[in-house]
């Protein structure tokens, strides 16, 4: 993997972040991490443009969701392959997430870091297929 893909990771667990931190930077991503999505957005703001954002949902302060919406309605990162990474898994939480621009959908509890890592690496490479294509669809 090309170490030149930038990856923002949003995650208010400290353990978690310093977890996925670790297991993204060693498949060779360049890892923004924040635990806090306001920290994230300021830094979108500022004009940093990641490849793929993951995001937890359940966070304090301003949610994931709202992150999105934040992401979404400001078009912060309109190139970034989103994915959600979170403990809540019912499907009107996919479908609200989906419908706010991610492409993938991870829960946690049913996978172990490497299967986070792989997923989203595979969903990254999917989406830059089709945008060769021009086709979009959403990968759970």
């Amino acid at each position: 993997m090309s170490d030149s893909i930038t990856l923002y990771l949003v995650e208010d667990d400290g353990f978690l972040l310093d977890m996925y931190s670790q297991r993204f930077s060693m498949s060779g991503y360049q890892v923004v991490a924040k635990s806090n999505p306001k920290e994230a957005l300021e830094q979108l703001r500022s004009g940093n443009r990641p490849e793929i954002i993951v995001t937890d949902l359940v966070m304090p302060g301003i949610d994931g969701f709202q992150f999105l919406e934040s992401v979404r309605a400001e078009q912060l990162a309109p190139e970034a392959v989103i994915v959600v990474l979170s403990n809540l898994g019912e499907e009107e939480d996919i479908e609200r997430a989906v419908k706010l621009g991610a492409l993938g959908y991870i829960v946690k509890a049913t996978s172990t870091p490497s299967e986070v890592v792989a997923r989203v690496s595979q969903i990254y490479k999917e989406a830059q297929a089709r945008k060769v294509s021009g086709n979009a669809t959403v990968t759970q």
